[in-house]
């Protein structure tokens, strides 16, 4: 496991946003309207760009440290994000998240 970064550049014209591999693909798929049926397969098919991101980490970064509840970000869904705030929780990592 590594730490993500506290100091996260999370503004709105972050330098790895340009890079991202979603900026070419309808921001809608990352969205989806619940956990089950077709919104499942529309969060592996999101978390498939995501695998092909070379700022993957840092769009997790930015989703962590900016408490994202909704979407796939840095690969992730809003569980399993919760689940790395609280990782970090226990860990002692106040501002920052574990990313295995």
């Amino acid at each position: 496991m590594t730490a993500v970064p506290r100091q996260a550049d999370v503004s709105p014209k972050a330098d790895w946003w340009p890079r991202a591999a979603c900026r070419t693909v309808d921001p809608d798929l990352f969205f989806p309207v619940s956990a089950d049926g077709l919104s499942a397969m529309q969060i592996a098919v999101a978390k498939a760009v995501c695998a092909r991101c070379e700022v993957c980490h840092e769009c997790l970064a930015f989703a962590v440290s900016t408490g994202q509840r909704h979407g796939v970000w840095g690969g992730t869904s809003p569980n399993e994000r919760q689940r790395l705030r609280k990782k970090a929780r226990v860990a002692g990592l106040t501002g920052a998240a574990l990313v295995s």
